[in-house]
């Protein structure tokens, strides 16, 4: 998760701008992180099945290693300045991030339902190390350079090197998760391992839909957001290009440095509250775009991004693992990702038109209707604790 999320950073930080810098068309700006979410909606899906089918630890291994072959196709197309290469590495580099998300499956497997947000809090807390990680290492990269393709070569060769960390990483892993997850499904039922049922049930099941819908709209604003905060910074608030790091930073920090915190508070007062409160304070901070426009108070909102974030994502999550067998929970959350990701895409080329053509407040006050629309239909639950039918 450490180099998940420094990965991550980079990738928000110059996704739009490599992709301008390597093809010269500065009104498709929000393609080249269409192109990283796209990707990594289709990635999901087959990920979570093969999870399903074949375990967790394969699937995530092979995601890194896409992510260091991606990575370091982006690099050769910087210096080459090649548009076809740029497109093919963002696209294995955004099947990888698909993959890599899928990390959580793995976290919701290791521990029983009682316990399980904080568990999954335990394993996203090492983005935290992330955020530290990527301003370390890309932020001195890009200090004092002039803004050209070229410049962006060594950064991204700097992705792939450390994705392959993770690789190793990955390798190390005794047992799978899946089987951890087995073995408590199992000590619950008394040993009967329950059948796996088509996705259209899963869905349909109590709880399941409210879960996808604040993933939904949490994840597609938040990296929206995110992948066009660097052009925001540089070109419409006019900072240096160093100065995104740090933004960046105080945005990953946000989504995974109090998620211990968040999993023990998600578990003690039910998943509806938490997935109304994140996306209350999400809206709150993308309306504040509309106003604040120095370094500090960028980051200072995009932290609150990633607070509220955090919450409601880790809620769903929660949620969803709660209503899923082992065998069925990478396929719902997936399928999840799918469409959280799509989304994404869609608010990020929708929102670099907007944004390039009308300005900052197009983006700012689009992504708090969106954010906020869900509590409309949560509110019903507010302070209701559910007692849910666990199936895994």
């Amino acid at each position: 998760m450490a180099v998940y999320s420094a990965v991550l950073q980079l990738v928000a930080a110059i996704s739009s701008l490599t992709f301008v810098l390597v093809t010269g068309v500065e009104g498709l700006l929000g393609l080249g992180p269409a192109i990283f979410l796209t990707a990594s909606a289709l990635a999901a899906v087959p990920a979570g099945r093969a999870m399903d089918r074949i375990g967790r630890k394969p699937v995530v291994g092979g995601g890194f290693l896409m992510a260091a072959a991606g990575c370091g196709l982006t690099a050769l197309a910087t210096a080459a300045g090649s548009t076809p290469l740029v497109i093919l590495g963002f696209a294995l580099t955004g099947a990888a991030s698909g993959i890599a998300l899928l990390i959580r499956t793995a976290a919701g497997d290791m521990y029983p339902p009682e316990r399980r947000a904080r568990g999954i809090s335990y394993v996203l807390f090492g983005a935290v190390f992330g955020a530290i990680l990527g301003p370390a290492v890309f932020g001195p990269l890009f200090a004092g350079r002039d803004l050209a393709a070229d410049a962006l070569t060594v950064p991204w060769l700097a992705a792939g090197g450390i994705s392959v960390v993770a690789l190793g990483l990955v390798a190390l892993v005794r047992p799978d998760p899946k089987r951890i997850a087995e073995l408590i499904a199992g000590h619950e039922e008394g040993g009967a391992q329950p059948e796996v049922a088509p996705l259209r049930e899963i869905v349909l099941r109590p709880g399941v839909r409210p879960a996808m819908l604040t993933a939904l709209a949490s994840f597609g604003v938040m990296v929206s957001v995110m992948n066009l905060s660097g052009y925001v910074v540089v070109e419409h608030h006019h900072h240096g290009q160093d100065s995104v790091f740090p933004i960046i930073g105080a945005h990953v920090f946000g989504m995974y440095a109090l998620v211990i915190v968040v999993g023990t508070l998600i578990d003690r007062i039910g998943r509806p509250p938490a997935l109304i409160f994140g996306l209350a304070v999400m809206a709150a901070s993308t309306i504040g775009l509309l106003w604040l426009e120095s370094v500090v108070a960028t980051a200072i909102l995009l932290f609150g991004l990633g607070v509220g974030w955090n919450v409601s994502f880790v809620a769903a999550t929660a949620q969803m693992a709660d209503r899923t067998s082992p065998a069925e929970r990478g396929k719902l959350l997936g399928f999840n990702d799918l469409l959280s990701a799509l989304l994404g895409a869609a608010l990020a080329l929708l929102g670099g038109y907007a944004l390039d053509s009308i300005g900052v407040a197009a983006m700012a006050i689009g992504a708090t209707l969106i954010v906020a629309a869900p509590i409309l239909w949560l509110l019903p639950a507010w302070g209701r604790r559910d007692r849910v039918t666990v199936h895994g």
